[in-house]
């Protein structure tokens, strides 16, 4: 008796400690659910729970870019767009019971508690694709000790759970290879089959699925880039084996992967590198630029919706978007065929012709890369601002802030660096003084293509080569235009009635009045190159195809500084141009983007059209935040664009100062244009159109003190056309674009077709420069 009331005795205290024990159990894992012991995410987090990179898309649907904090540039795509040799792939190496647990696979857990403690072997983890994605996707903290640890991962059960009963097999696969991490910036399947492969993830072979599904263990130990021999290929022959093994592929098929090597065509990600650098950039800063604090800024601020977008627009919890995790799809105007094609050509002229004749001059001078008229004083002033401006002075300044003493020290200090090359980056040490003065003698190229009757921008490249040079041309820089401003000078003529066959005295033209802040003083442009027209009555058409100064000065004459500034605004030119004599030639600093926006009103017909960059931005999940549409006035008649568009077919006539267009590069299709020269050649323009395309080139050095010395290669001619050139020729051989090679379309109701009889009046002969009765005109 008193045995069995022992018994009994044990019994109980059993029932009590194993009722107890599933009852701990049980609160311990609804504490947990409900996160009580540690972060458990909410119904939202299990909805959007990865973070995504902004994309930059171009108007035929190609990536151009994304924006992305570090270590989360992803793309994510749906289970639909990825190979299902990805999906056996990662199934075999990962998880090969995958579609028949509910997130927690006992057996496999069993089999690795028995293998691991008990026969001391080394089978690796037996977590769960869906548990490995509970970590993955919210990783909270480290554990410290392993209580700690313990209850991480039974914190990981419980969210495997939840994902399990959220989403369908196929959606947690997605989710689990939309999320990992394949190192080199290549987060997701999407963008590390781009990285890697150069593909889209449904493109993926079975080798190339192999190979990535293998790196989902330890992608640093599998990096193909820096372990591809050593450990990745024996890893992707392992998945291999293991894809034959569950019956996902034939041993045919398998022999004839693995016998093959990685096929890497690999893609560094970079937000420096790639198409469309400078383009994003500046889109980088428009998004996400804050508030301007004077009134006129702030105004300008909220009157474009495109600035701070990402302050103006809030998400669903009343937060901004974050334009490195949010996932936005930004639909750009940009042609990404038209963007290669432009960086291309501006690629080709500086590093096979232009940058090569100008270092055979750089050799003749005495302080190179500085003119020869450049005095120590220019020179030390522009070495001393460049290092100011300098991202090494920001950083020892701001924040290290070391004295301009020191400062100065460091920057004569001979330092390890690599600097840019159009052979490639060459590894030098060297002063940081010396590397400011050697990057001064590059020539740097900008061009911007616009569609005139749209504004859309098709192209748009701020210079060579965004990770050296990071000046936008386009927006930031503003460069004297010379000639190509001369247009809108010959527009106010047109506008009161006169035609492009109208004759005018080509002499000297002055004018009297304040010049250079003395009363009285006179002001004369300079003849143009152009000799053998000098004191010759010549037609405006003549006057503007030949850049001729003295032409678009008595134009001047006839009107006022005024009148052409008016002109200017109406085609969409914001800058501040000074109401003087000068702009007749050209004496206005512009952007090439207000340059290219300008034209658009001659060949749309007199109506400009504000340019455009973006038409649509979405959030990840395709909603609509917002649309954008351009803005366009009526700047000139019809018949005056269409004046203007005949006069400037005559400069790239075979007499005008584009002529190269028709005997280098063979064009036979109608096309007007304007050349740009500076004063010393600092800065070369030309701004080529056909009737539905419009492109605005400009070539110059940082400083205005580096250049050519001779107008044969330092005019637009030279060191900006040939952008032009190539970028057409590469557009018109480009069946899938349709730019047009047709005559520009005349106004309905002009019978007259415009016809001057060629560019030099009959009869007329070579003339010498002597003054005249017409001088004072």
């Amino acid at each position: 008796m008193e045995q069995s009331d022992q018994t009994r005795k044990y019994l109980k205290i059993f029932w009590w400690v194993f009722g107890g024990a599933i009852v701990f159990v049980f609160l311990f894992f609804i504490m947990i659910s409900k996160g009580l012991l540690g972060f458990m995410p909410s119904f939202d987090d299990l909805e959007n729970p990865i973070i995504e990179a902004t994309q930059v898309i171009s108007e035929d649907g190609v990536t151009l870019g994304t924006f992305f904090s570090p270590q989360e540039n992803r793309e994510i795509i749906p289970f639909e767009k990825i190979n299902p040799y990805m999906i056996d792939a990662i199934v075999s190496i990962e998880d090969q019971r995958y579609y028949r647990h509910s997130g927690i696979d006992f057996k496999g857990l069993l089999r690795v508690m028995v293998k691991s403690l008990i026969l001391r072997q080394d089978t690796g983890g037996g977590s769960t694709i869906t548990q490995q994605l509970a970590k993955n996707l919210f990783p909270r903290e480290d554990y410290h000790n392993p209580i700690s640890f313990a209850v991480r991962k039974f914190r990981e059960w419980v969210i495997a759970v939840k994902l399990e009963k959220t989403f369908t097999k196929e959606e947690i696969l997605a989710l689990y290879l939309n999320k990992l991490s394949f190192v080199n910036n290549a987060e997701g399947i999407q963008t590390a089959s781009w990285v890697y492969f150069n593909k889209d993830a449904s493109q993926l072979e079975i080798h190339e699925a192999a190979m990535l599904a293998g790196m989902a263990k330890n992608p640093s130990l599998y990096n193909p880039i820096r372990f591809g021999l050593k450990n990745t290929l024996p890893r992707r022959n392992t998945v291999l084996d293991k894809m034959k093994g569950r019956g996902y592929a034939d041993a045919v098929t398998i022999e004839r992967a693995k016998a093959l090597g990685l096929g890497l065509d690999y893609h560094r990600v970079d937000h420096k590198i790639g198409r469309a650098t400078y383009f994003r950039e500046y889109l980088r800063g428009v998004l996400t630029e804050k508030r301007p604090e004077s009134s006129a800024g702030a105004a300008a601020w909220d009157a474009n919706p495109l600035r701070g977008f990402c302050l103006k627009h809030l998400k669903q919890d009343g937060t901004p978007y974050n334009l490195y995790r949010d996932g936005l799809r930004i639909f750009t105007t940009l042609d990404s065929r038209m963007q290669q094609y432009a960086e291309e050509a501006v690629v080709e002229h500086l590093k096979k012709d232009l940058q090569p004749t100008f270092d055979k001059e750089l050799r003749r001078l005495r302080r190179s890369p500085f003119s020869n008229s450049a005095t120590d004083e220019n020179i030390a002033t522009s070495m001393n601002s460049a290092r100011g401006w300098s991202e090494r002075y920001r950083i020892l300044k701001k924040e290290q802030n070391l004295s301009d003493e020191a400062i100065r020290k460091l920057f004569n200090t001979p330092t390890p660096m690599s600097i840019f090359s159009w052979k490639g980056e060459i590894d030098t040490v060297m002063t940081p003084m010396d590397s400011i003065k050697y990057y001064k003698r590059y020539l740097r190229s900008a061009f911007m293509a616009i569609t005139p009757q749209t504004g859309y921008v098709k192209a748009y490249v701020g210079g060579p080569d965004y990770r050296y040079f990071q000046y936008d041309q386009i927006m930031q820089g503003k460069r004297q235009v010379g000639s190509v401003f001369k247009p809108f000078v010959y527009t106010v003529a047109m506008e009161n009635g006169l035609s492009p066959c109208y004759e005018v005295p080509n002499v000297s033209v002055s004018f009297v009045g304040n010049f250079n802040g003395v009363e009285g003083n006179s002001y004369e442009p300079q003849f143009s190159d152009t000799k053998e027209l000098d004191g010759q009555m010549v037609t405006l058409r003549t006057g503007i195809a030949k850049s001729l100064n003295q032409i678009s000065a008595w134009v001047m004459k006839q009107y006022n500084p005024e009148a052409v500034i008016e002109v200017a605004r109406k085609v969409g030119i914001k800058s501040p141009i000074e109401p003087v004599i000068p702009i007749c030639v050209g004496a206005v600093d512009l952007p090439v983007y207000e340059v290219a926006g300008a034209f658009t009103a001659f060949a749309n017909k007199g109506i400009w059209v504000e340019p455009i960059m973006v038409t649509r931005i979405e959030d990840k999940n395709g909603n609509l935040l917002a649309t954008f549409s351009t803005h366009e006035e009526v700047a000139m008649s019809e018949e005056t664009a269409y004046k203007m568009l005949y006069m400037m077919q005559g400069v790239t006539s075979t007499e005008g100062t584009a002529r190269r267009l028709r005997n280098k590069y063979l064009f036979n299709n109608p096309i007007a244009g304007k050349t740009g020269t500076t004063n010393s050649y600092a800065d070369g323009w030309f701004v080529g159109m056909v009737p539905n395309l419009i492109g605005a080139a400009w070539t110059g050095a940082e400083d205005k003190m580096v250049h050519f010395q001779n107008h044969d290669n330092g005019q637009g001619a030279n060191m900006a056309l040939p952008i032009w050139a190539l970028f057409m020729k590469k557009v018109y051989a480009d069946s899938t674009l349709s730019v047009s090679q047709e005559p520009f379309e005349r106004p309905l109701y002009m019978s007259d077709p415009l016809n001057c009889d060629g560019m030099q009046p009959q009869g007329a002969k070579p003339g010498k420069r002597k003054k005249s009765d017409f001088d004072e005109l």
